[in-house]
């Protein structure tokens, strides 16, 4: 099949690319490069259409059997940068990509979507996905907004998918280290310390980015009937982890490394335990990385680049930080567009 992969040179997009493309699928890649030269180790291919997802046109999507939409500010503090600009690329330019996909003919549209939906569940039991939704964040919103609006676009030629997929970990050609696990096995390699920036009591669930990339493969392979319309919680049951045990096996994992709190560590509203049993029994999707393998996986990687302390802290691999350098240095304005003087930066 013949896939437009938005957000193809991101964190997820660079894992899932080459996860398709393996299976057969003949992938184009559409990213704006706002984290090109934020790698670890080798780069991932240059991407085919260096574009705005804001700027996407029709012509744009003539041939494609499917639309893979990773593309987004992408995590919490990013989102909560400039709240009214998270809702014009995560949910406006999202229902624009959808409605121009429909009217070109594309067939599914698979949606990265997010369990921090779920926000605070306040449940004692793991939640569904006909839980009540109740974000907390913008980008959780901006979720949510996207899951409604795809939804009234389905037809019988257009067939949306929702992933709500747990926590990412794992290593990447662009890590991000401003998600938990990557980060606390960070702070153990470079300093010797397991540092929690909250209490730990927080539930999460977590997935590594190739079981992501995997999730999104079945997503595209199942016939149509089963996903159309569809959410899937990703993840699996028993990657279910209080953000403690987390630290504690990160600990295990690196030898000698302390768990302690980080000053002013208080309580992290975001907390929910989520039930995957629907991806396993519809799409047969399972995850094959469980936190300790993937724990293994990132302090290995680490100490291959030989990151220090200097390196874990620059902007390298932290979402916000790098755009705020980006920012600082008018190569981006403040709608997160590339300026006149980026372009002869690079020209």
């Amino acid at each position: 099949m013949r896939v437009l992969l938005t957000g193809a040179a991101g964190y997820v997009g660079a894992v899932a690319r080459a996860v398709l493309e393996d299976e057969g699928h003949d992938v184009v890649g559409l990213d704006t490069g706002l984290y090109d030269g934020c790698d670890l180790g080798v780069a991932p291919p240059p991407t085919d259409l260096r574009l705005d997802v804001r700027d996407v046109e029709e012509r744009h999507l003539d041939g494609f059997g499917a639309v893979v939409h990773l593309a987004a500010l992408s995590n919490d503090p990013v989102g909560d940068l400039d709240p009214a600009l998270t809702y014009a690329i995560n949910h406006e330019a999202t229902v624009r990509l959808a409605e121009v996909a429909r009217a070109r003919g594309v067939e599914r549209f698979v949606f990265a979507s997010s369990c921090s939906m779920y926000g605070t569940s306040g449940a004692a039991a793991a939640i569904d996905e006909s839980a009540p939704l109740a974000p907390i964040t913008a980008y959780a919103e901006s979720k949510v907004r996207s899951e409604h609006s795809l939804s009234a676009l389905a037809d019988d030629g257009f067939s949306p998918v929702f992933l709500r997929f747990a926590t990412a970990y794992g290593v990447s050609p662009r890590l991000r280290l401003d998600v938990v696990l990557n980060n606390l096995v960070g702070w153990a390699v470079t300093t010797g310390a397991v540092r929690l920036q909250s209490d730990g009591s927080a539930w999460r669930p977590l997935i590594h980015v190739e079981d992501m990339a995997r999730a999104v493969s079945a997503a595209l392979s199942v016939p149509r009937e089963r996903i159309h319309g569809q959410a899937f919680n990703a993840g699996a049951d028993e990657a279910n982890y209080l953000i403690r045990d987390l630290a504690l096996l990160v600990g295990e994992v690196v030898p000698g490394a302390v768990v302690e709190l980080a000053e002013g560590a208080g309580t992290d509203p975001r907390s929910y335990r989520v039930d995957f049993s629907r991806i396993a029994d519809e799409l047969a999707f399972r995850p094959e990385w469980d936190a300790r393998s993937g724990a293994e996986q990132l302090a290995r990687a680490y100490r291959s680049v030989e990151m220090d302390e200097a390196m874990f802290s620059s902007d390298r691999f932290v979402r916000l930080a790098r755009v705020k350098t980006l920012l600082a240095a008018g190569r981006i304005d403040e709608e997160l567009r590339w300026t006149a003087l980026s372009e002869r930066i690079t020209a």
